[in-house]
């Protein structure tokens, strides 16, 4: 690919959440488009510090973190938008300064990466505007893509579905249960494990995990093994209502809060769980979803949000209405009953959610815009 092309982000490698991963794919995805022996592709992220940089998605020297500094990151981005052909803006919060680069240099193309719950709610006319002159907004889910279509006056084809994919370096992982972690955490050989990865904050209160945990006291009587793991970091707020929930149902050595685990324990996290599960109600896509998957593991999830791509429609895993705890705890049953018949189709996972896929995807994109 010849065209100049410039990725401002917020966040690459100083956090580990979703839209980080989804940055640092894309940067590794650009890259290699744009061609090593070419480079004509840099990366700006304004929270990230210079030492940031991980040369396994992509190399230092095209990668500028400006540690917050707010009007240097504004600057240096307008003034090499404007040079650029494309400019790809990996959050919302970006949209002031693409929309400034249009403006001073018509032909850039503007591309909006637009993940979920950011882009739901409906935009105050000065940042409508700004979203209107986006030549392409790239959603992470039909969910979210229906959302902004429904909320802003779009032209057709101005919004499409770019869908996350599977990170390039997930670790494999060897078969059973890591002795390492069923130590840490004094599970035995005859633990059942549900799982769930989230952040536990008490103003992201729609992942549905106060659900699993109410499920436990209907499920335990028939799965006295059964536990129920929550991975990540949890504010005091958040801890103690889920706390006064699980002494109100009576499973207080039922629920395991892990807290932050780093990137390169997660493949044995997942390698516990028998079962993924987050109903959650407002979930752009769901990476955890298709991690989980590779895993191995039977997924369920929430059939209201943009968890629906993420399992394929049902194909890969279950979906179930997030209101309904009855229908919760039935499909956490029904699958600890023939955990075998609930594994899903790698095949299809990889076809539908590997990076080699979502790189051809992010390349026909690229090249259309270019031809218009």
């Amino acid at each position: 690919m010849s065209a100049n092309l410039l990725f401002l982000t917020l966040k690459v490698f100083s956090e580990t959440g979703g839209i980080e991963k989804v940055s640092r794919i894309a940067g590794k995805a650009l890259y290699e488009l744009c061609g090593e022996e070419n480079i004509n592709l840099r990366i700006y992220s304004l929270h990230d510090e210079p030492s940031d940089a991980n040369d396994k998605y992509f190399p230092a020297k095209i990668f500028c973190g400006f540690n917050a500094r707010r009007f240097p990151f504004v600057l240096k981005s307008i003034r090499n938008g404007i040079k650029s052909n494309i400019v790809l803006l990996s959050h919302i919060n970006l949209l002031s300064i693409g929309y400034l680069i249009k403006k001073l240099s018509p032909k850039t193309k503007i591309i909006l990466l637009a993940h979920g719950i950011e882009i739901w709610e409906p935009l105050l006319p000065p940042r409508r505007i700004m979203l209107l002159n986006c030549d392409r907004i790239l959603a992470v889910s039909r969910f979210t893509k229906d959302i902004i279509d429904r909320n802003n006056l779009l032209k057709e084809g101005q919004c499409i579905v770019l869908n996350n994919c599977l990170d390039p370096f997930l670790q494999e992982t060897n078969p059973g249960k890591p002795v390492s972690l069923l130590n840490r955490y004094g599970l035995g050989n005859s633990s059942i494990i549900l799982m769930t990865l989230s952040r536990i904050f008490s103003n992201e209160r729609y992942k549905g995990y106060e659900k699993v945990i109410r499920a436990l006291q209907q499920l335990i009587p028939e799965f006295p093994g059964l536990k129920y793991m929550i991975v990540g970091k949890y504010d005091a707020e958040e801890k103690k209502r889920l706390d006064d929930i699980i002494t109100e149902t009576g499973v207080e050595q039922k629920v395991i809060f892990t807290g932050f685990i780093p990137d390169d324990e997660l493949a044995d996290h997942y390698n516990l769980a028998d079962v993924y599960i987050m109903p959650s109600k407002k979930e752009g896509f769901g990476i955890s979803f298709i991690e989980a998957m590779f895993y191995g593991i039977p997924v369920i999830a929430g059939n209201s949000d943009g968890s629906a791509d993420a399992l394929f429609n049902g194909a890969l895993g279950t979906l179930i209405n997030p209101e309904d705890q009855e229908e919760i705890t039935a499909a956490i049953k029904k699958i600890l009953i023939n955990k075998t018949s609930f594994t899903p189709d790698r095949n299809l996972l990889l076809q539908k959610f590997s990076y080699p896929t979502y790189k051809n995807n992010l390349e026909v994109i690229l090249q259309d815009l270019q031809n218009e």
